[in-house]
């Protein structure tokens, strides 16, 4: 989905401005006060899949490394070749476990994950491969051969704002499956989280998380 193309003023040409982050903000703001029922349509997301803990875990680095690399050299490639802008989008991640027991009790060396950045509907699976191959003779990273496109839809959710760090999720995780469940809603799919803060730049109190849950109206 484009949103609607502006002029840069100033530049020898016109540049068409995609902003996906505005365009779907009732997606990516959600209250920190009170979850929320949404419906997420099919996006198209740049994806690299793994598993351990990722705080620990080199491999869990280095997709994100690719990751980026991969987002930021398919931007200026769009830029360059279809006079087309637009920010990078967030990072965002799917968290699950072959047994879920082990991701509820947090044994993090179990979790499997698919680290993913959306993209606008300009890049194609062509220039996605083309962006890898440039950023690979860049760059060398070995994780970008990993890296591939893919749609996902999500449909019906329950989301919610999460404002700390990571490790202080347990409790608005509760209370957003506590949310579904009181209005009927039955939890399916995988865990999804969408950082909006930079931990480098934010303080730890401050981080701002998107915590989202794909569920299914009950049947009872």
């Amino acid at each position: 989905m484009l949103a609607r193309p502006t002029t840069n003023v100033g530049s020898d040409k016109a540049m068409k401005k995609v902003d996906l982050r505005k365009e779907l903000k009732e997606l990516y703001t959600p209250s920190a006060k009170e979850p929320e029922i949404v419906r997420v349509p099919g996006y198209q997301y740049l994806m690299i899949d793994g598993a351990g803990d990722p705080n620990s875990s080199l491999e869990f680095q280095e997709s994100v490394q690719a990751l980026y690399t991969a987002a930021y050299t398919l931007k200026f490639m769009v830029k360059k070749q279809k006079e087309i802008d637009y920010p990078v989008m967030p990072l965002e991640g799917l968290w699950w476990a072959d047994d879920m027991r082990a991701f509820q009790m947090a044994q993090k060396d179990k979790w499997k994950w698919t680290l993913m950045i959306m993209q606008p509907t300009i890049v194609t699976k062509g220039l996605v491969a083309k962006g890898v191959k440039a950023a690979m003779e860049k760059k060398g990273i070995a994780a970008l051969e990993r890296i591939r496109l893919e749609k996902l839809k999500e449909g019906l959710c329950v989301q919610v704002m999460h404002i700390g760090t990571y490790a202080q999720e347990g409790p608005t995780i509760e209370r957003l499956h506590w949310f579904a469940e009181e209005r009927g809603l039955n939890l399916r799919g995988k865990h999804h989280e969408i950082y909006l803060s930079d931990p480098r730049r934010v303080k730890p109190e401050k981080m701002k998380t998107v915590v989202r849950q794909p569920v299914v109206k009950s049947k009872a």
